[in-house]
């Protein structure tokens, strides 16, 4: 806390570094025309309100925040304690009958208070100094992706691709970047860059641009034009790791509010493509990607039958193990689509693994999890009683079931458990099926 009556009033700690009055003043933080700023029509003195909203993200001095409202100072005075507060905030806090200084809760032998003069023109020359620097990036960085975008107009082949790069890597750093290259037209001119002649290391860079821009109905119409998603989906199959997450994302912003777009973008290239994306588990960014994005194609009817075509059942199936709660869901949420139609069902029911690895998230992860693992076994196992039930028994169902059954979990789940476990009771006599599931215990 701010404290003038005691010998280390001036010294306060700035971005790591001690700043006392003396240094101040020696490197013009204080003092001079830090905070003011030369305009058309002559200088005009910064807002510290308005500094304060915009640089918000920005790590504020201790020294320089209200104890009592938790914000930067603009009108700092002191009490006789030695403590510092923002005018308006201590004037309330009198106003409500306190007689303490707020900090140390000590009784006030003088309730006057003091205008903090140095402080207040530090914390103005801090934020003036942060602002404008602030401003100045700004400015360079705008000026930076005109530049880029002019040249990439007069540029082919490697000088090309590395222009792109460079113009990616603004866009992801500074968000003031994708402002410029929308009012500059560079939206237009990039979805210009795809075509059937564009060569991959090319196509990278946009895809890379792309995906961090706000693409309005035209765009994206034209990014679903069959050239250029054929384009995409190639470059997802051959890029790097960085480049497949891209393209996920980009066909994923493409679908977003059209109902119509996973018919004309899924194939059995994408398809194969997000397969071979989500069972690479080093790179989880990548295997929550991909799975969000075959969630929102299988989401329609039609896809289905592809994907299950291409062997998708197994290999997710096999996933599961390892997965954290949300890829988990995603990927139980899939194969409870797919188990909507027959062939799904029969994939289900002839990968070995799929009854034991649903089984055992039965009460393991989230409560939706338990549901979608319920209605997945529900349906192949009314799909193939004979078989399932009793591979579903012996991989320990019923015990899990009896849990759902007596948890807190919602009626509908319930029931659709008391279901499942008569459905596989019927092949078996009471005692049968009791042993079976090695319930004794549990009955007695």
């Amino acid at each position: 806390m701010y404290q003038p009556s005691s010998r280390k009033e001036a010294d306060m700690r700035l971005d790591s570094q001690v700043l006392d009055l003396e240094t101040a003043v020696k490197d013009g933080i204080w003092g001079g025309n830090c905070g003011v700023i030369s305009t058309g029509f002559g200088l005009k003195k910064l807002d510290l309100k308005l500094m304060a909203e915009e640089l918000e993200s920005i790590d504020v001095p201790t020294v320089f925040i209200c104890p009592i409202s938790l914000e930067p100072m603009r009108d700092p005075v002191t009490l006789c304690t030695g403590q510092t507060y923002e005018r308006s905030n201590i004037v309330k806090w009198f106003s409500l009958g306190h007689y303490t200084c707020p900090t140390t809760m000590q009784e006030l032998w003088d309730d006057s208070v003091t205008p903090n003069k140095t402080l207040q023109q530090l914390i103005y020359s801090w934020f003036s100094q942060k602002y404008l620097a602030m401003k100045k990036r700004s400015e360079d960085v705008q000026g930076r992706v005109k530049e880029v975008l002019e040249n990439l107009k007069k540029v082919k082949g490697q000088a090309r691709v590395q222009a792109l790069k460079e113009l990616r890597q603004v866009v992801q750093a500074h968000g003031t970047a994708l402002k410029t290259v929308v009012e500059n037209g560079g939206i237009a001119f990039i979805l210009s860059l795809l075509g059937p002649f564009t060569t991959h290391a090319v196509g990278s860079e946009v895809i890379g641009i792309l995906v961090n821009l706000n693409l309005d109905l035209n765009s994206k119409s034209d990014l679903l034009q069959p050239a250029k998603i054929s384009l995409i989906v190639d470059i997802l199959n051959e890029g790097s790791t960085e480049t497949k997450i891209n393209c996920t994302r980009l066909i994923g912003m493409l679908m977003e509010g059209n109902d119509f777009a996973s018919q004309n973008v899924a194939s059995l290239s994408l398809l194969v493509g997000l397969l071979r994306l989500v069972k690479d588990k080093k790179h989880q960014t990548g295997v929550l990607s991909g799975l969000v994005l075959l969630k929102t194609v299988c989401s329609n009817e039609s896809v289905r039958n592809s994907f299950v075509n291409v062997g998708a059942v197994p290999q997710l199936v096999e996933l599961m193990p390892g997965l954290n709660n949300e890829c988990l869901e995603l990927v139980l949420c899939i194969l409870e689509l797919l188990s909507s139609i027959p062939e799904g069902r029969l994939a289900l029911k002839d990968c070995p693994n799929t009854i034991p690895n649903v089984v055992k998230l039965l009460m393991k992860a989230s409560e939706n999890c338990t549901q979608l693992a319920l209605s997945i076994l529900w349906s192949i196992c009314k799909f193939a009683p004979e078989e399932c039930a009793s591979l579903a028994v012996d991989a320990g169902l019923a015990a899990k079931l009896l849990l759902v059954i007596q948890s807190g979990y919602d009626p509908v789940l319930k029931q659709r458990s008391a279901e499942l476990l008569k459905l596989c009771s019927l092949n078996y006599t009471d005692n049968i099926f009791i042993s079976k599931c090695k319930l004794t215990r549990t009955i007695e």
